[in-house]
């Protein structure tokens, strides 16, 4: 059940608006939008704000009384958001924001320490236990020269792999009217690893897959394979031509 309104303190609307206005100024006060119950002899005036900077926002003035008295104390004064209120954007942290590509030169990526991407080198591709085992494993790769710190974990893999395919794949368009496929194609360098049977790298400058990882079996426009039928036209015949005689014979003047 809702607390009933206290009629003093609901009949303190200009004590609530001259707090108001000594918060935040005359001109910044709108007309009074009304009023609510908090709990019993306490209740908040609401005013419009006039500040072009907070569109839909109000000033919520919340007094009070004590048992018997007919004046009210101002508790406090704050700005807060109506339902239409203009409001910031929702906080996103920067690891959820970041995109791919965002990193530019010069910029620095910090990697996570637990990236679940990413696993000891030393183990193969196998998980550490622990965090603790993870840094001491690190630790001896690092100090005996065994090789890189951390590898691709299987998670790392199949997270690559479909980002790969999403433009590099099968099923795009151009793969899909291709004359044949990456695997069979001249310009085709084939990866290493475990990667290597199912995805290569395009080295064709013309082809719009140029330096990107693409699967064996996409495919384009300009394969290796694709020939043109006519090597060449026939030229009409020289109706003039400016060249020079070579085999005149040339006279020489004193």
């Amino acid at each position: 059940m809702a607390d009933k309104i206290d009629t003093v303190g609901a009949a303190a609307v200009e004590a609530a608006r001259e707090a108001a206005v000594a918060e935040a100024g005359a001109d910044q006060v709108g007309e009074h939008l009304g009023v609510i119950a908090e709990s019993e002899r306490v209740v908040t005036h609401t005013f419009e704000c006039l500040h072009p900077g907070y569109l839909g926002w109000r000033w919520a003035v919340t007094c009070a009384r004590i048992p018997r008295a007919r004046t009210v104390t101002i508790n406090e004064v704050v700005l807060l958001p109506g339902d239409d209120a203009l409001l910031a954007p929702r906080w996103i942290p920067w690891a959820e924001r970041i995109a791919p590509g965002d990193v530019g030169p010069g910029m620095l990526l910090a990697t996570p320490a637990e990236d679940p991407r990413l696993v000891a080198g030393y183990t193969a591709g196998s998980d550490p236990k622990t965090p603790d085992e993870a840094v001491e494993i690190r630790t001896v790769v690092r100090e005996l020269g065994l090789g890189r710190n951390r590898v691709l974990s299987r998670e790392g893999r199949d997270l690559a792999v479909e980002r790969w395919l999403v433009k590099g794949g099968p099923d795009v368009a151009e793969a899909r009217q291709a004359p044949a496929i990456c695997s069979s194609c001249g310009y085709f360098i084939r990866l290493r690893g475990e990667l290597g049977a199912a995805f290569g790298v395009c080295a064709n400058e013309y082809a719009s897959s140029d330096g990107h990882v693409v699967s064996i079996d996409h495919g384009c426009g300009a394969h290796s394979d694709v020939v043109e039928d006519r090597r060449g036209i026939e030229l009409p015949p020289l109706l003039w031509s400016d060249a020079i005689d070579v085999s005149e014979e040339i006279v020489m003047f004193d």
